[in-house]
């Protein structure tokens, strides 16, 4: 479920497309074209390095210092990025991007999130059993291996197929017998294909990360804003086989001895100094239609927004009354924020800046050039009047398919009794497979522990309670489901009162019920059990929602191609580059200040002082630690301040969006100077259209990173591990 919900939010919002080559700041460009296509542009910006030291296949160089994070063993895109940065596989990234694995490790006892972790022997890293590193060997464009097999007659169902077929065998041809993990991915709405061959290491551990009130300084009210005091930051280390190899964990293993690491350097930054960001971009849609921003503004957003808002108001009152559910639902409250707060800042960019009107300009331009010709117009005559119609179909189902999946499926009991279906299915017909059921029951036992460490009864009902209430009063009575109007009759509309029943009489609601109930699993206690109950009616509105909502998204991909081939037609000579879809990308641009409003200017620094600015005792997201106070009032900073000061974070014109979380921000001689971890607040639109005086990234300085770990934390054992350039 949690992959389903979190493919909606990106589908829904953002595409596969294209942008026309304008300021160097602006794209998200493959690496592989960066000598034929960039490499003039960034050496007269600065950079100093060779084009065959950015990339290459057949030697060291830059793109084998940056690797993608995921979950899975055979990860398809990746949540973070992140940079090595030492010959003994020492990671960096964001502390959001380690934050789910600090809070995994985190107790009442051993709080991290609240304290840091700092390992100061190797000995002491924490084994994380779900998060892997990619690191991309090489990339291929396989265009001519695809689309000629793809006739014009096929519908989007079947050549969906034919290009899943495809690309197995293309797959399974450049694994190496699965030493490699192969993924093929569509480019410019489809248009091209290109092959990525990655190695994927599956011991990644722990090594050290800031107390939350460092390295998520202002929390969710500073998140997307400027000016930023955050030192955003965690570590990890890779381990691979003695013999160099992937290798899950074992206690032989040893620290990963990689192709290529950054120095890092303090010799610090200064205006229209070049920078350079790689990275894992997850989605953006620069060429999406007016039809689409309009949909995006009236019907997806705002119900993300009361949705999503609800359940933070419900979390957010349990987790400041209890430092157990604090811990518990953290990570996800923070994940839910993050997504909420983007959504108030797109719909607010959108309108701001016009967007749909500079949609519309284009729209015209496009529909003057087909008109213009015959062939044209019978190829591309009715291609926007094709995408109009897919986002009218999408913007009538939207609402009950939203409510479903992020208010009704929103309590954990639900998707957590969606997970027994198989067992279910198993002990009902026992003569395929008599040994199945028992096989099953003990991977739900030995998965029950880690669904109830960050499981909290009656804060799962209040939200059961208030998301319910939530969909019955923004969904039309016509267009309940029978179950809920069942329900809504037996209950009188008190959800409150269902959320009580449901609770107290599932065994969904405890370790020990659920570990008594698979010592003898039977399916008639199942099928009586309230919240399984609840969660197959729930599922299946869903997959029928969902059914309609693919097939209205399949024929949008049809027109979307077209227009993004038109467009590429239109303006031959213009170079383009493909739209984020989570593989390796390089952006360059440089270091810069910005003006957000008439009479307002934003410095591209921000210094320690300012975290001293922001202290509120009285509020979670501003304390400020008694250890870095002394260190700011002693004006101890060593070698990484400079005239009294220290540099926290700083502002480039690269263009990033998710997925470029923890990239590293690099110099023109090779040189990481900072991690990339946020957007700003004035480009909220920015996925869909750059805003060359406007957009930026928010980096936090390598000089302030380093000072954490070596005066505030005293790791000198990770300094002494870096290449520190001064």
């Amino acid at each position: 479920m949690k992959k389903f919900i979190f493919t909606l939010m990106l589908t829904a919002t953002f595409g596969l497309n294209i942008f026309a080559f304008t300021p160097p700041d602006e794209g998200m460009w493959l690496p592989m074209f960066v000598e034929r296509l960039n490499y003039v542009d960034m050496q007269e910006m600065g950079l100093n390095l060779t084009a065959e030291e950015i990339y290459s296949i057949n030697n060291s160089s830059l793109k084998d210092a940056i690797v993608g994070l995921s979950g899975s063993t055979k990860p398809n895109g990746y949540f973070c990025t992140a940079e090595v940065v030492s010959d003994q596989g020492l990671l960096f990234t964001n502390h959001h991007c380690g934050y789910d694995i600090i809070q995994q490790h985190s107790s009442v006892e051993h709080d991290y999130l609240k304290d840091g972790f700092w390992a100061m022997q190797k000995s002491e890293e924490l084994v994380n059993d779900h998060l892997t590193a990619s690191f991309l060997i090489r990339m291929e464009n396989v265009t001519d291996s695809i689309v000629p097999f793809l006739s014009d007659t096929l519908s989007e169902g079947a050549r969906t197929a034919e290009i899943r077929k495809i690309s197995k065998r293309l797959k399974k041809a450049n694994s190496e017998d699965g030493k490699y993990n192969v993924v093929v991915k569509g480019f410019y709405g489809g248009n091209e294909y290109y092959l990525f061959v990655y190695e994927v290491y599956e011991d990644v551990r722990l090594v050290g990360a800031p107390p939350s009130s460092i390295g998520k300084y202002g929390g969710d009210t500073d998140n997307w804003m400027w000016p930023r005091h955050t030192g955003d930051f965690s570590i990890f280390r890779i381990y691979s086989a003695p013999d160099g190899s992937s290798a899950k964990y074992a206690e032989e293993n040893i620290p990963l001895k990689p192709k290529h690491f950054l120095p890092v350097s303090i010799k610090g930054i200064e205006k229209d100094d070049f920078a350079m960001i790689w990275g894992y971009p997850g989605g953006t849609n620069r060429y999406m239609t007016s039809y689409g921003v309009e949909y995006n503004q009236k019907y997806f957003s705002p119900d993300v927004v009361d949705i999503l808002g609800k359940r933070l108001e419900i979390m957010k009152e349990d987790m400041d009354a209890d430092q157990k559910v604090r811990i518990q639902y953290a990570s996800t409250y923070a994940g839910l924020a993050n997504f909420w707060k983007n959504q108030i800042g797109q719909m607010r960019g959108l309108k701001k800046l016009h967007v749909v009107d500079k949609k519309k300009n284009i729209e015209n331009d496009f529909t003057n050039w087909v008109n213009a010709d015959d062939a044209r117009k019978e190829k591309y005559g009715g291609i926007l009047s094709e995408i109009e119609a897919g986002y009218k179909n999408i913007s009538e189902m939207i609402d009950p398919l939203l409510y479903i999946n992020f208010a009704l499926m929103g309590p954990d009991i639900i998707g957590y009794a969606q997970e027994f279906t198989q067992l279910d299915a198993q002990l009902k017909d026992k003569k395929e497979n008599p040994t199945a059921p028992e096989e099953t029951a003990k991977e739900l036992k030995e998965s029950a522990p880690d669904h109830f460490k960050d499981y909290n009864v009656g804060t799962d009902q209040k939200i059961f309670a208030g998301m319910f209430q939530l969909y019955a009063e923004n969904i039309p009575q016509n267009k309940w489901p029978k179950f809920f109007a069942d329900l809504n009759k037996k209950y009188k509309g008190d959800f409150d009162a269902l959320a009580k029943e449901v609770y107290e009489k599932s065994f969904f609601t405890s370790q020990e019920k659920v570990e008594a109930f698979l010592e003898k699993p039977n399916a008639k206690k199942l099928a009586k059990d309230p919240a399984y109950v609840l969660s197959n009616e729930i599922m299946s509105e869903m997959m029928g929602a969902v059914g309609g909502y693919r097939n209205a998204q399949s024929s949008l991909s049809h027109g979307k191609r077209l227009f993004i081939a038109g467009l590429r037609e239109m303006n031959p000579d213009k170079v383009y580059y493909p739209d984020a879809n989570s593989t390796m990308r390089l952006t360059y641009g440089s270091v810069e200040d910005y003006y957000p409003a008439d009479a307002v200017h934003y410095d591209y620094v921000t210094h320690l002082y300012g975290v001293m600015e922001k202290e509120d005792p009285t509020n979670d997201e501003f304390i400020v630690e008694p250890k870095l106070k002394k260190l700011f009032e002693d004006k101890d900073y060593g070698r990484y301040g400079k005239d009294g000061k220290l540099i926290v974070c700083f502002l480039t014109t690269n263009d990033i969006t998710g997925g470029n979380s923890g990239s590293p921000v690099i110099n023109g001689d090779g040189e990481l100077i900072g991690l990339a971890f946020d957007g700003n607040w004035e480009a909220m639109s920015g996925d869909i259209a750059f805003e060359p005086e406007l957009q930026r990234t928010i980096c936090v300085d390598t000089r302030y990173v380093l000072f954490i770990i070596d005066k505030y934390a005293g790791a000198q054992n990770l300094i002494d591990e870096l290449t520190i350039i001064q």
